[in-house]
């Protein structure tokens, strides 16, 4: 037979005593804000409550009593985003591969070139494209933007033939550099790319086994492309310029 359990000692009573204390000692002065925000239309910061009401949580996006705080609170929110997004740039790359590699193995992924591989390379490329797309769109002035609206554009209309033409040879300029940069990316690669190495790790695998001038004309070809990148970059950037040139003196 099972033996009933006998009384506890006064050491339990006690430590459950202060923790319940410590509990209250919490949580307390929170419930009571907690209750105190549905007070009613005159009631004050202290009890006892004139009615339940929510007229103070609509008071936060009317602004009627207290400051912005809806538009404080998105300012607080993109601040977060913004210093997320860039956090991986002050990251040792290796450490951000590595964490990128448990995680799809926790979630029973699998880690290859076009999943976890790619996801490793946006955390280095893309927070410098978000810098300077803020350097671009910095010096955009929506003058344009309100010009063709006045002209009746609609909204697709003003992003296609006035914003885009504007933006876009910065956001060539962010794509070239994104290039730069995932093109001999190796620290956030070598643990995230799966059995297909990318070029990097292809050409680092290559000085390990082969000593002939085929490792030369590797570097040859990549220098090549790398050049042709820069050079359709540059003339697109060219003829965009030269197109917006022709189109503001027709319009003069």
């Amino acid at each position: 037979m099972r033996q009933a359990a006998g009384p506890r000692p006064w050491t339990f009573y006690v430590f459950a005593s202060f923790f319940a204390l410590f509990v209250l000692f919490l949580y307390g002065p929170m419930t009571v804000i907690y209750i105190l925000s549905f007070q009613g239309p005159t009631g004050g910061l202290t009890f006892p409550m004139t009615g339940f009401s929510f007229r103070w949580f609509h008071a936060l996006v009317t602004a009627e009593r207290v400051g912005d705080i809806g538009g404080s609170f998105q300012r607080s929110i993109v601040l977060v985003v913004f210093y997320l997004a860039i956090a991986s740039l002050i990251m040792p790359g290796l450490f951000v591969g590595l964490g990128i590699a448990v995680g799809f193995q926790l979630l029973g992924l699998d880690i290859d070139w076009y999943t976890s591989a790619l996801g490793a390379q946006l955390t280095w490329t893309l927070p410098y494209g978000l810098l300077i797309m803020f350097a671009v769109l910095g010096r955009f002035n929506r003058a344009y933007e309100e010009a063709a609206t006045d002209l009746g554009a609609t909204p697709w209309e003003r992003m296609r033939e006035v914003v885009l033409p504007i933006l876009l040879p910065g956001i060539i300029g962010v794509a070239l550099f994104g290039f730069t940069l995932s093109y001999d990316e190796f620290p956030r690669t070598v643990l995230t790319v799966g059995t297909r190495n990318t070029l990097p790790l292809e050409i680092w695998a290559m000085t390990t086994n082969v000593t002939s001038p085929a490792l030369f004309a590797v570097g040859t070809v990549t220098t090549i492309v790398s050049f042709i990148a820069i050079g359709a970059a540059l003339i697109s950037i060219a003829v965009i310029q030269r197109r917006r040139t022709r189109g503001s003196g027709n319009s003069v």
